[in-house]
């Protein structure tokens, strides 16, 4: 896929991943739309860029603010013309035991990492269909193929992606859309700083497996690699986490034995 001139919308844009793959397709020559909550970090994100006013759309949104999503993505028609490829970015992590975890926190994750990508996804997909074309690249995790302790409502949340998004590909291969399903393992950004603890609050902790994570840079061309060449699922990390999916696969009995001894640090 060539990405000159194409309008690439990304959630979570304003740190990490996102704000990685904001850079790389801005190199590519693509067209960008930035979305997070914060307005301020998105300008700074687009500075990095170095993209022209034009060629940019700073679009501060709540992923969680469900009702508007139609609207939002007109916007986004109505600046450009166009949406060639959603990049389903926006997430948050847990770091809790299920039987510590208020019911509400559940809900958030699932809302966030799972619904909001719903939402936005039926927004966009009429002006794909439209197009004849369009591109879903939805940031999942290892923890959407593999449940580890203490982040049950993450882990729920990503499996239900794959799910998702597996019938949906499957549904739009006639329109000429695309999905591709991300699966990072450990990255070096703040997601475990910001995973919500039982009560729902940040836990203010950086996990040492993140810290020695590959760089969020080195991820975003991954991604971007994995887009251009169509694929429809790819896994983004080190050895511990690649093992892991295939031991799921191929040996889950002793991925089950070595999921009980793991704990985050």
């Amino acid at each position: 896929m060539n990405f000159q001139n194409k309008v690439v919308w990304i959630t979570g844009a304003s740190s990490g991943i996102g704000e990685a793959l904001a850079v790389e397709f801005a190199k590519k020559g693509a067209k960008l739309v930035l979305s997070a909550r914060r307005y301020q970090e998105l300008e700074r994100v687009k500075k990095r860029t170095g993209l022209a006013d034009e060629q940019i759309l700073i679009l501060p949104i709540d992923v969680t603010d469900f009702a508007n999503a139609a609207a939002t993505a007109q916007q986004v028609v109505a600046r450009f013309g166009q949406i060639d490829i959603l990049v389903h970015n926006a997430g948050i992590s847990q770091r809790s035991s299920v039987q510590d975890t208020d019911f509400e926190v559940y809900r958030r994750l699932m809302d966030v990492n799972f619904f909001s990508t719903v939402a936005l996804t039926k927004a966009v997909l009429p002006f794909m269909k439209v197009q004849k074309g369009g591109h879903f690249v939805v940031v999942s995790s290892v923890a959407g193929k593999v449940g580890t302790p203490k982040r049950s409502g993450y882990n729920a949340s990503k499996h239900a992606l794959h799910g998702f998004y597996d019938s949906l590909r499957a549904e739009v291969f006639d329109d000429n859309i695309q999905v591709t399903l991300i699966c990072p393992g450990y990255i070096n950004t703040n997601i475990s700083l910001n995973a919500l603890n039982e009560r729902g609050q940040p836990t203010g902790k950086m996990d040492q497996d993140q810290a020695k994570g590959i760089s969020a840079q080195a991820c975003a061309q991954r991604i971007v690699q994995a887009v251009a060449a169509g694929r429809k699922e790819v896994v983004i990390g080190g050895l511990t986490e690649t093992a892991a999916v295939y031991l799921k696969r191929f040996w889950p009995n002793l991925l089950h034995q070595l999921v009980r001894k793991t704990r985050p640090k």
